[in-house]
């Protein structure tokens, strides 16, 4: 375990165990796991939280998971989900680039995944990938296990290429094009969730959209670049008053809203209008609802979301110990509690704002400081505010506009 996290106290993580045990409070099951079938990549993304940032951990770990390893995860989720009546879960293949695990693999963990866990467990498979290496070999499969396909584009070539590029630094857009067209063809088409695009102030709003657009994706998630207080994203100022990561997305927000017919869903703008009309957003992103995720690594080692190494080394870690299985002891860990206990976990900066309950304080990781843990508001506050309070502005209208 990494000193950081050894110092850090549990209120740093936003959660005070005895007293939440005292008062009965009990965690909920996990329901989505992303599984890292392979643990490397074979691009070289200048802003990838898991390479390129404040933990290595990666490098200790196996470059691929074996079978044996991946049964045993397969196992041990059955096992948390007949423990606590979970009906169906999410299963992520990840990376790295899990399509570096290859086509055999890949096959054998889809078949092993239905083989173990249905019918007592509906299991709904997905990938996240580069989109580098879909090839047909690889449709097919997905074809055959149902598995779900989401690919990460940041726009058009040069968007993309600015950060996406492989070791020779050779951009990627054009095989992931060609990747993406083969996804879009025929029948295949029903396997394609959406696009993943890292937001860079430097392009151009629109033409990002348009260019994501092409591919016609069912959905778009736009993923605001991993930072926090103590290293703060690329154009994220303390000036309070600077919001340009609002002024980036609010064009496209105003696009996306008053299109004559829906364009795609755009996860972020889906959230805020969810929660703003009370409903449940189910995201990470935004909002105070219980995540309920875990990582396994290609060790078979558990961990919190990827994205939490962005912050410090062994940010992601989880104190497990003693007998049992591992997944019903990392609901209780304090970082997996501090995400699953709401407004319970934000400081009183944020529980005075009147969009709490919207905002949620962000997304979790970006509330890090250093000295005082992730009991913070999130370092993109001002952008949040500015978007809900946009967005409430446009929606507010039209209500009452349609109102009798």
């Amino acid at each position: 375990m990494n000193r950081a996290l050894e110092e850090l106290p549990w209120s740093g993580w936003g959660v005070q165990v005895a007293e939440l045990r005292r008062k009965g409070w009990r965690p909920q099951a996990f329901t989505e796991f992303v599984v890292k079938i392979h643990g490397w990549c074979n691009l070289a993304c200048d802003y990838c939280y898991v390479y390129e940032m404040a933990d290595q951990s990666w490098r200790a770990k196996p470059r691929a998971m074996s079978r044996d390893t991946f049964d045993g995860a397969c196992r041990m989720i059955a096992e948390h989900a007949a423990m606590h009546a979970v009906p169906a879960v999410d299963l992520v293949f990840h990376g790295g680039e899990p399509l570096l695990a290859g086509s055999s693999e890949l096959e054998y963990f889809a078949r092993t995944a239905r083989r173990l866990l249905e019918p007592d467990v509906q299991v709904r498979l997905g990938i996240q990938t580069n989109g580098v290496l879909i090839g047909e070999d690889v449709l097919q499969i997905c074809d055959r296990w149902d598995i779900r396909i989401g690919v990460s584009l940041d726009g058009g070539r040069a968007e993309h290429d600015r950060h996406r590029f492989d070791r020779r630094g050779q951009g990627s857009y054009d095989r992931v094009a060609a990747g993406l067209e083969r996804l879009l063809a025929d029948e295949r088409r029903r396997l394609f969730t959406g696009l993943l695009c890292t937001v860079d102030l430097r392009n151009d709003p629109i033409e990002t959209y348009d260019a994501l657009l092409r591919f016609s994706p069912p959905s778009v998630d736009f993923l605001l670049p991993h930072g926090n207080w103590t290293t703060p994203p690329p154009g994220r100022t303390p000036d309070p008053a600077a919001t340009p990561y609002a002024d980036w997305l609010l064009p496209i927000f105003d696009r996306w809203y008053g299109a004559p017919e829906l364009e795609t869903r755009v996860r972020l703008f889906d959230c805020v209008i969810d929660l703003l009309l009370g409903r449940d957003a189910g995201s990470e992103l935004l909002g105070l609802a219980p995540v309920r995720l875990a990582v396994i690594e290609t060790d078979g080692s558990l961990e919190q979301v990827d994205e939490l190494k962005s912050a410090f080394e062994g940010a992601a870690g989880l104190r497990l110990g003693g007998a049992g299985n591992p997944l019903d002891q990392a609901i209780w860990d304090p970082s997996m509690m501090a995400r699953q206990i709401g407004a319970a976990a934000l400081d009183d900066t944020c529980t005075a704002c009147p969009v709490h309950i919207v905002c949620g304080a962000g997304h979790y990781v970006h509330r890090y400081r250093e000295g005082s843990g992730f009991r913070n508001p999130s370092v993109y506050c001002p952008d949040l505010k500015k978007v809900i309070g946009h967005i409430e502005k446009r929606l507010r209208a039209d209500l009452l506009a349609a109102s009798p």
